[in-house]
């Protein structure tokens, strides 16, 4: 990808990506693939039994050699559950437990989305709307990573 395109998000259903897998994801200019041209964004999901709402915020740069890279910048959780328990730096501001993760992105991120249970948000300065607004769910796994369309 070149480090002059112009930097966002990849999007594309796991099912049609190559037995390879991520280590040849496709290009931003493939047909399989939604390119998203947003460097901030929010993944918001409510856990399907504890119906609990988890938000993740992300951020798209290069790394020291040119490369897109996706950054976890910070996460909340509004209240605790099985499997939800916050890190003990959270801090609570009001329903939700605030806190910058430590552990990032390798490769691409694997979203389940199950016809069972409501899609993830995408969430930009405010405005959430489902995933499927972007690229609609095949009922198993979507990709999604930084990437750069030229």
């Amino acid at each position: 990808m070149s480090a002059a395109g112009v930097l966002g998000v990849c999007l594309a259903l796991a099912a049609g990506v190559p037995p390879e897998g991520e280590a040849a994801l496709p290009s931003a200019r493939d047909a399989r693939v939604h390119f998203e041209p947003q460097t901030r964004f929010t993944l918001a999901w409510t856990h399907s039994i504890e119906k609990t709402r988890w938000e993740e915020d992300y951020q798209v740069k290069r790394d020291a050699k040119g490369r897109p890279l996706l950054r976890l910048t910070r996460a909340r959780i509004q209240g605790t559950g099985a499997g939800m328990e916050p890190p003990p730096d959270a801090v609570r501001r009001g329903t939700w437990y605030e806190y910058v993760p430590t552990d990032q992105p390798q490769g691409a991120l694997r979203l389940t989305r199950s016809p069972y249970t409501a899609d993830f948000d995408w969430c930009q300065r405010g405005h959430c709307r489902p995933l499927g607004a972007l690229l609609p769910s095949d009922g198993d796994v979507t990709l999604l990573w930084a990437c750069a369309r030229p």
